[in-house]
């Protein structure tokens, strides 16, 4: 313990006499310990921390699947699953949906969800007061009653009065039975909840809509769950084979249940490249610290000979470089804790789970303290090594420069080398990202963007008593937004160009391959439009007619299809000739019709929706061949769309001052929306590639100085012997060049591995890119040259004589 004090102290010392350097290692470390300390955080919350329910071990999302897919549920498998398993404690189902809350000024959309009774009670979450939705609640007449976030509460005032007092929703009066705890709810996308009931056509095993949760009894394991579902959908698929056949469901834990394996695999990526930023960094101060060891070499000389033995010295050195990587551990935190705050200010909504906590909690604060601790070890301990192998005899003569260590030397050189390679697999990395991101902005999305405002009508299922009232409010609402001052075109669309369909249908191609299973048939985007639907949103035409108003309920049913679908399923024939048997979509009942031919009429430019790498298949149909309650409404404006959305909703509210118009945006904003988790990415692979990049060119810096100090004789004796200045200068570079040149030829190897791993996150950029790599490469290499110019300068003005009188 005397020991380790005494190193304390002199080491405290030593760092304050080397102001200089021990500034540009604590913020060297800072940055690399705060960086990877913050994208920790973000990947700890999102894929390893236990959901924040109590007991959340026992939460499951249990999933229907088929063909090796997630499915959502029927509501027949639900009560099914409900009346059969044995392996939970409670099963429940919800979905989601947009309420159209009245409010003094105008009608609100509200996000909220339908679930069945005890829901809230099955995950844990508290509430101020009040009282979950009871059983008898989910039976349909008694279903008018509502649980409030506590975000929602407050926003209408915070008024405990409220309680059991009516609330219009959808144009209805439900009752408020419960107002939950401030803290988790607070965070969910959803304000409110009522009773997810059944109606009697509404149980069915053909139409999936619903999602599904479940907590597991005390000593079941998810093994066990599985095998009790594998046996439940057996008998399901025995009782209803013409709907569930090779159906079958998957019990998993309930984490990252709703993230893309592409968001995932960005998140671990992400996490490689910041920890490859601490690499470089700790690399960047092993360099520094050899060379300050290197200038201590006649002082450990003089230690040496006064008695202290190599494993005083190596410890004494291991001490100095432990105290740096505390006190930059420290200040990394605190930068971590900043950085983790920007990036949670510029993440892209919808992102990252609304339930993750993104603290520096204990786990988190763990793998920092471990993250600084190895760091010191890593670069600490090769000078601590070389410090206690230098010969006191060798170090003393001629005023120590003898002393000086070739495999010291070398090392560094082999530091530089290795950070210049894993640098370029960094840039590779950030390259990659950059160029798939430049292909995407450039993509063909099959529509224009300009001036198009869009906005959702949210219906409840109720609200029209027959399909010819809800074709009849439809045209109202065209008609009005049509008549609108600088508005030219407005149309009907059930999805939302570029970010979702409504639905995904299978079909059969009529005349073509036939299906024994239903669930092995080829599935396609579908979606209902208006007339005008493909003027408003400039989508062209190839081949075919467009809908026009002829296209009622009471004539021909007809379809028009992308390039993709005609392609995919009718190669090398005309689509004109062809027929599609497509399930009939009842308006504002989840169950599906009697099968109904469709006459494609039309083949359209593909549309690209939601992830912009793939076209997929698409069939459009008239509106009002098959209506639904809530619709997408899209307006081309003269001028600037944003400028009238209220001159556009005041139109619709003199058609209906109940319904509340949501996610109002222009198309423009829908396409910047739609790239916004790329543009993320590749912002934060950039960050820290330019960080790598940094580090890199101070690492060389450094070290040419450092040669360049230890060959001041050679230099000057050069000089003096008639050497030109341009010929040092070269001198110089040329060891700069063939450092890099090297650590390039090595970091290949990385940038491959990179490439590889990066290849499902890439549109239209090969793992091996030649032009990244190239490009990448030159950076690096022009860095290096950049970063030694000021060395050789300083080599090229060495005074001769002054070197050799030195000497």
């Amino acid at each position: 313990m005397q020991n380790l004090i005494r190193n304390l102290r002199y080491g405290l010392r030593g760092l304050r006499k080397n102001l200089g350097l021990t500034t540009a290692v604590i913020a060297t470390l800072t940055l690399g310990i705060g960086a990877t300390t913050a994208i920790y955080t973000v990947v700890y919350a999102v894929l390893i921390a236990p959901m924040p329910y109590p007991h959340s071990e026992q939460l499951v999302m249990v999933w229907s699947r088929v063909g090796g897919q997630r499915n959502v549920l029927s509501a027949g498998d639900f009560l099914d699953w409900t009346r059969q398993s044995k392996s939970f404690q409670q099963l429940a189902a919800f979905t989601g949906g947009g309420f159209n809350l009245a409010t003094q000024d105008e009608p609100e959309q509200i996000p909220g969800m339908r679930c069945t009774p005890g829901w809230f009670h099955m995950q844990g979450i508290p509430f101020l007061m009040g009282r979950d939705l009871l059983p008898e609640e989910g039976i349909p007449g008694r279903d008018h009653v509502v649980v409030l976030t506590n975000r929602l509460w407050k926003r209408l005032g915070a008024n405990r009065a409220l309680l059991g007092q009516p609330m219009r929703i959808n144009g209805e009066p439900y009752t408020v039975v419960g107002v939950l705890s401030p803290g988790l709810a607070d965070r969910f996308d959803f304000e409110l909840a009522t009773p997810l009931s059944f109606l009697p056509e509404q149980i069915n095993h053909d139409y999936h809509w619903l999602l599904t949760m479940a907590r597991l009894k005390p000593g079941v394991t998810l093994q066990q769950a599985q095998a009790d579902m594998d046996a439940v959908t057996t008998n399901i698929a025995a009782a209803y084979p013409t709907s569930n056949k090779n159906w079958s469901a998957s019990v998993e834990p309930l984490q990252n249940d709703f993230l893309p394996r592409e968001r995932i695999r960005n998140l671990w990526l992400l996490l490689g490249a910041v920890g490859l930023v601490l690499v470089i960094a700790c690399v960047n101060v092993a360099n520094l610290l050899l060379a300050k060891g290197a200038a201590r070499q006649r002082e450990i000389a003089i230690r040496s000979a006064v008695g202290a033995d190599r494993g005083q010295i190596f410890a004494q050195f291991l001490t100095e470089s432990l105290v740096l990587a505390l006190i930059g551990g420290a200040l990394g935190v605190g930068f971590g804790a900043g950085l983790l705050r920007a990036i949670l200010s510029i993440v892209p909504e919808g992102i990252l789970p609304t339930e993750a906590n993104f603290q520096l909690d204990l786990p988190v604060l763990a793998v920092a303290v471990a993250a600084t601790t190895l760091s010191g070890l890593l670069y600490g301990c090769a000078p601590a090594w070389y410090a206690s192998r230098v010969d006191p005899g060798d170090a003393l003569k001629d005023g120590g420069r003898s002393g000086t260590s070739p495999g010291s030397h070398k090392l560094r050189r082999g530091l530089i080398i290795a950070e210049f390679g894993l640098a370029l697999s960094l840039l590779a990395g950030a390259g990659l990202a950059v160029h798939s991101f430049w292909n995407l902005i450039r993509v063909d999305l099959g529509l224009r963007t300009d001036h198009v405002l869009t906005f959702r009508l949210e219906q409840p299922q109720e609200r029209f008593d027959n399909p010819e009232q809800m074709d009849s409010y439809n045209r109202q609402i065209l008609s009005a937004l049509r008549s609108a001052p600088g508005v030219s075109d407005a149309a009907t669309v059930t999805g939302t160009p570029l970010r979702f369909y409504s639905d995904g249908m299978p079909f059969t191609v009529v005349g073509g391959p036939t299906y024994t299973d239903p669930s092995q048939r080829p599935g396609a985007g579908f979606q209902s439009v208006s007339p005008d639907y493909f003027r408003t949103f400039g989508i062209q035409l190839l081949k075919g007619r467009p809908f026009t108003e002829q296209d009622t309920a009471a004539s021909v049913k007809v379809a028009i299809v992308n390039q993709e679908f005609a392609k995919r399923y009718l190669k090398d024939q005309d689509p004109l000739q062809h027929r599609l048997s497509i399930e009939q979509i009842i308006p504002g009942v989840p169950k599906l019709g009697p099968a109904v031919e469709w006459q494609i009429v039309g083949v359209m430019h593909n549309v690209r929706y939601g992830d912009f790498r793939d076209d997929n298949p698409e069939i459009d149909v008239p509106f009002a061949q098959s209506l639904q309650p809530s619709v997408s409404i899209g307006v081309r404006t003269s001028a600037d769309p944003a400028a009238i959305a209220k001159t556009v909703a005041a139109a619709v509210h003199s058609v209906d001052p109940q319904v509340a118009l949501s996610r109002i945006r222009t198309m423009d904003q829908v396409k910047e929306e739609s790239l916004a988790e790329d543009r993320f990415t590749m912002v934060l692979f950039a960050g820290f590639a330019a960080v790598a990049l940094l580090l890199a060119a101070v690492g060389i810096y450094g070290l040419m100085a450092y040669a360049v100090s230890l060959r001041i004789r050679e230099i000057g004796l050069r000089l003096a012997l008639g050497a030109s200045k341009r010929r040092v200068i070269w001198l110089v570079l040329k060891e700069a060049s063939a450092l890099a040149s090297i650590g390039l030829a090595i970091g290949l190897v990385g940038a491959v591995l990179v490439g590889r791993t990066m290849r499902g996150t890439l549109y239209g950029v090969a793992p091996m890119d030649f032009s990244v790599i190239v490009s990448v490469g030159a950076i690096l290499f022009l860095t290096a040259l950049f970063a030694s110019c000021l060395p050789a300068r300083r080599a090229a003005s060495i005074d001769p004589m002054q070197a050799l009188r030195t000497d």
